[in-house]
């Protein structure tokens, strides 16, 4: 077992090394883990030194180049900015490392695109990942008008016919779902420039349609024994274990989305009501009710798995430390390893919500209630699981005209 009080720190460094290792232990590294971290600082002092440099000279280039110097060493691990990141916080924490400066938008359509994601994220109450996702399809936009006045963003002349002719060029060679995103992503950003005064006049309605067909599919739902095989794969008797198992419960139970279950505070489990609070798309918060196997899950969970050195009050925590929240691809992949040590294939955290819509349905609940139970703003997104009610569906069908001779 390494001991991080074995690791010598020496250079301009050295005077934070004891601090480091408490700030480590303080936020629940093990001590590998934390001999790990000191020996990078280690070499980072040592690196310091030989560059002339003291403890304030890791600025952003300074550790790009340091990265660099690690590489070219033969350093097989920590390469990445990303790994030395725990050292530069506690360093930036004491105000002896400088703080990265801010990147300010330089050219006239990243200006742009950073009024439009201040405007979707204030006023249109969308989340980080969805906001990066319309702000990447309209920047092609933008930047072919740019290109064509020699940078510059005249868009008070825009016609119909150049969002047309752009929506034209550039969907045939994207998937359906990416086609998708560029149309809805290019009537949010003109309705914006039409709201902001950039244009005279509305040009959303000169956005052609993608290609698709609603209700066209059928929801691909887990049977019963492939979720009794998802549950047993996760290992109750480790922390990883008992949040995976109750993250895997919610999402099979209450059909919640993947980045629903990663904002789940402390504070929305109700516990004497019986009642989760989930936050959803838009931002709405919306009680559902605590099933006994989701809520005795989550006790499991937080009695025996959630660290003692959660430094946020996000429900469920990553395993290794530093113990943040979940994000959204961290449920996600959960969803995904469970699947693999099953030997399920591939599934993602949506699927086990078409699994929770379907199992109500067999259970017998109406249309209604299951688009209560998953949130759906409008009753069509309910009607797919219409599709799965076999028994419903007998009544409908017509006699084959040769069954009766």
């Amino acid at each position: 077992m390494r001991n991080p009080a074995l690791v010598r720190v020496s250079g301009p460094l050295e005077l934070f090394a004891a601090g480091f290792a408490d700030e480590l232990a303080s936020v629940g590294y093990s001590a590998v883990a934390a001999s790990f971290q000191l020996q990078l600082m280690a070499h980072a002092s040592r690196w310091l030194d030989g560059e002339g440099l003291g403890a304030s000279g890791l600025s952003v280039e300074a550790v790009e180049r340091f990265v660099a110097a690690r590489r070219a060493a033969g350093y097989t691990n920590y390469l990445t900015d990303r790994a030395i990141a725990p050292l530069l916080g506690y360093l930036r924490g004491l105000g002896v490392a400088p703080v990265a400066a801010a990147t300010l938008a330089q050219t006239p359509v990243e200006v742009l695109l950073a009024r439009y994601g201040e405007y979707l994220a204030l006023e249109r109450g969308l989340t980080a990942a969805t906001v990066e996702g319309y702000v990447h399809a309209v920047r092609p936009f933008l930047a072919g008008i740019g290109e064509g006045g020699g940078g510059a963003l005249e868009l008070d002349g825009l016609s119909a016919r150049q969002v047309t002719a752009f929506v034209v060029v550039r969907c045939p060679g994207q998937s359906r779902g990416a086609a998708k995103m560029t149309v809805t992503a290019l009537r949010s950003l003109l309705g914006f420039l039409h709201l902001d005064g950039v244009i005279p006049r509305s040009l959303v309605g000169a956005v052609p349609s993608a290609a698709s067909w609603r209700l066209s599919g059928l929801p691909r739902a887990l049977e019963p024994e492939h979720v009794r095989r998802l549950l047993d794969s996760c290992d109750r008797r480790t922390a990883a274990g008992c949040r995976d198992f109750a993250i895997l419960t919610a999402l099979v139970r209450l059909g919640l989305r993947a980045g629903e279950v990663a904002a789940l505070q402390l504070d929305d489990v109700d516990w004497r009501a019986g009642e989760l609070v989930v936050v959803g798309k838009g931002r709405r918060s919306e009680r559902l009710p605590l099933p006994v196997d989701v809520g005795e899950a989550i006790t499991i969970y937080l009695r025996d798995g959630r660290p003692g050195t959660a430094q946020d009050r996000a429900l469920f925590q990553r395993v290794r430390a530093p113990h943040h929240g979940l994000t959204t691809g961290g449920v996600t992949q959960i969803v995904v390893s469970a699947a693999k040590r099953s030997g399920l294939g591939q599934i993602h955290a949506h699927r086990l919500r078409h699994t929770a819509a379907t199992e109500m349905l067999r259970a017998g609940a109406p249309l209604a209630e299951i688009g209560q139970v998953l949130r759906h703003r409008q009753a069509l997104s309910t009607a797919i699981y219409a599709k799965v009610d076999r028994q419903a569906l007998r009544q409908l069908a017509r006699p084959w005209p040769g069954a009766r001779s």
